[in-house]
């Protein structure tokens, strides 16, 4: 058993948490991005003012021994927010000690202030380029922003290769924390040969190869496939992130060949869990967004070859309750007890299966259990009952 499946198997364990964090709904994010935080735009939204120039003249206040006290001038270059406070002003005075080396003029900066009885109080700068587009970007994204996600989107597709890395980034946070149906609405019309060209380049980060992938996937064409199914078949890229978008992008070109390349992932146990797992991310995906390009039934088949392993059966077990597939009642049930499978998240995942159950054989099952170890049953009801509180919305990147 390898080092990731003991990890998992010791985190299962001690938290009891890990197969909803899983299999959690994917309805509210991109599938296929990473984990992202609150944007620039976000960001400015939220401020009371927003300013763009240069910094000079810091000046420390030698009676406030507080860190940051004195003051800094800044010129105004360019108002991303606006605010009565700077009207018709060019230079203000910050209250900040803001000590920058700004040699020959090469670093130019964003300043985000509140402002408070007509005090202004910068919070947080940003120092870029003075050539950079984060002008132009951030007043571009805030004349789009009462449009639709989808045409806001197409925004942020046109700085993914912004040469200023905090751009470049920035539009791809407001991807990964876009839904995916605004992102399927803008995806067909985009420029298919210019987001493969971005794969092909080695400079690609590769945590951004899954969206990349799955754009191409709805935007391209059959030729475009053989190029996924080259970075697929790269040991080098198959062992990093951004699998299941390639998988899936592959799937949307070449539906038959694509889906029986997944099957050929999945039923290998040999393969690495990571392999296994970025491909059963492929097909939650497809039973989600996308059956009108694999049907449900040959999805579920594709978990029933997960089943028999012991180190990912748990999170087939889980999508098969999350997807209340009863119909599997009999054969889930039956893996409780078997030698491989006979680990704490994967039996907990079984009995969290026949909680939500509605056929008698899982009542019957969980009656037994009862017996045998309440405590242990109740705890899983408990983990149920937690999963089934609605969490509180957070509001971060492109707005809904």
């Amino acid at each position: 058993m390898t080092s990731v499946v003991l990890m998992r198997r010791l985190v299962g364990t001690m938290a009891g948490a890990l197969v909803w964090v899983s299999t959690c709904d994917w309805a509210t994010a991109c599938p296929f991005c990473t984990s992202q935080g609150q944007t620039l735009t976000a960001e400015v939204e939220q401020a009371s003012m927003v300013l763009f120039g240069t910094l000079s003249n810091a000046r420390l206040n030698p009676d406030d021994m507080d860190f940051g006290a004195g003051t800094t001038d800044l010129t105004i270059e360019a108002v991303i927010k606006p605010h009565e406070v700077v009207l018709g002003r060019k230079v203000i005075t910050l209250p900040r000690y803001v000590p920058v080396e700004n040699k020959e003029g090469k670093f130019k900066y964003l300043v985000f202030c509140d402002v408070f009885k007509g005090k202004i109080d910068p919070y947080r700068g940003l120092a870029v380029k003075a050539d950079s587009d984060i002008v132009k970007y951030l007043q571009g994204a805030l004349a789009v922003k009462d449009k639709s996600v989808a045409e806001r989107l197409k925004h942020f597709f046109q700085y993914l290769d912004n040469p200023d890395i905090e751009i470049s980034n920035d539009a791809y946070k407001e991807f990964g924390n876009s839904d995916y149906k605004d992102f399927a609405e803008m995806a067909p019309g985009l420029p298919a040969d210019k987001i493969a060209k971005w794969l092909e380049d080695p400079s690609t980060p590769p945590f951004r190869y899954g969206l990349y992938a799955s754009m191409l996937g709805h935007c391209g064409q059959e030729r475009h496939a053989a190029l996924l199914r080259k970075m697929l078949d790269d040991p080098q890229k198959r062992g990093g992130s951004g699998v299941d978008g390639m998988l899936a992008g592959y799937i949307m070109l070449k539906p038959k060949e694509g889906w029986n390349y997944l099957l050929g992932i999945l039923s290998n146990p040999a393969h690495e869990f990571m392999l296994r797992y970025a491909a059963l991310r492929a097909a939650r995906f497809f039973w989600d967004f996308r059956t009108n390009v694999v049907p449900k039934a040959d999805i579920l088949n594709a978990l029933h070859v997960l089943l028999d392993q012991g180190d990912i059966a748990d999170l087939a077990i889980e999508d098969l309750r999350k997807w209340q597939c009863w119909e599997e009642c009999d054969r889930v049930l039956g893996l409780f007890g078997r030698p491989s499978h006979d680990v704490p998240i994967v039996r907990r995942a079984i009995m969290r299966y026949a909680l939500s159950c509605p056929k008698p054989q899982a009542a019957k099952f969980v009656a037994m259990m009862r017996q045998k170890d309440a405590e242990w049953v109740k705890d899983v009801e408990e983990l149920l009952k937690l999963e089934a509180q609605p969490a509180k919305p957070e509001v971060s990147g492109v707005s809904k």
